[in-house]
């Protein structure tokens, strides 16, 4: 093991990284990376502490991160509501927006008056959205589907290390129905056209998945309009459907749910003060 001031260790992964982003993304990256890493925090950094670390480890994590792979994959994990999710190649990162519809979600589900209620996340990935709904929730009944094998055995295994109650099965929302009955269901869909690949970092490009990213250029709202058909005979009396969107087609999606039948179609901003969420209800 190695020893360095907090300050000096942190200089030295930003210079190491150097011209791979942006001068104030590249010190939250190199921040975040000492925290995840090696416990580094803001007061270590304040009081310049020593710091233990591994210089073998660490060199190997700057070469992936100097070839632009995400840190959450370097490190093995992402923090989504105050939880450690495991992270890898099989699944998006999950992302802090898709905190902001969980919150939306346990908000909704505390307005149900039923005994047991039933929740569905499709497009499961990581199993962050039903997971951490089990664990905020207590007695809700939880699935999540997923057209990857390989993202649902992730997310199994970040149920079985979170100890959250929650069903995972295997589904092509794209071919095939819906067999429960649901209070709610909830999806953050493929939803990126193809052609804004050009303006997407290599990060995110050459290390998720784009099967779950991407969407025809001609058929934008794809998910959207297959899941909202296949959820109405799926949601029982009073159920509301939640989508995380495309910041630009907010509206377009409203339209789409009004025009399937369903009521109460509510649109909502992210902290950023983009259009990111949608509820609606039958």
């Amino acid at each position: 093991m190695s020893q360095k001031p907090a300050k000096e260790l942190l200089r030295q992964v930003i210079n190491e990284l150097a011209n791979l982003y942006e001068e104030r993304e590249l010190t939250a990256l190199a921040r975040h990376y000492l925290h995840d890493r090696f416990h580094v925090d803001s007061i270590k950094l304040a009081l310049n502490s020593p710091v233990h670390f591994d210089e073998k480890l660490m060199s190997h994590d700057l070469k992936l991160l100097r070839a632009a792979t995400p840190l959450q994959h370097v490190v093995g994990f992402g923090v989504f509501y105050g939880r450690r999710f495991k992270c890898g190649p099989e699944a998006l990162i999950p992302r802090p927006e898709t905190e902001e519809l969980v919150s939306w979600v346990i908000q909704g589900i505390g307005e149900l008056k039923d005994s047991q209620v039933r929740v569905l996340d499709i497009g499961t990935g990581t199993g962050c959205i039903p997971i951490t709904l089990a664990l905020e929730r207590k007695g809700l009944k939880v699935e999540g589907l997923d057209i990857s094998s390989e993202a649902l055995a992730l997310a199994q295994k970040n149920a079985e290390q979170l100890k959250a109650d929650v069903t995972f099965s295997r589904l092509d929302i794209l071919q095939e129905n819906l067999i429960g009955r649901y209070h709610v269901i909830v999806s953050n869909p493929p939803y990126i056209p193809e052609s804004d690949k050009a303006q997407m970092h290599s990060n995110v490009l050459d290390y998720e998945p784009g099967l779950a990213l991407f969407v025809p250029n001609n058929d934008p709202l794809l998910f959207y309009r297959v899941i909202a058909q296949k959820a109405m005979p799926a949601l029982l009396e009073g159920g509301s459907l939640y989508f995380e969107i495309h910041e630009t087609y907010g509206h377009e999606v409203m339209k789409l749910l009004e025009s399937e039948g369903y009521q109460n179609v509510s649109l909502k901003q992210d902290m950023q003060g983009k259009d990111r969420m949608i509820r609606a209800r039958i």
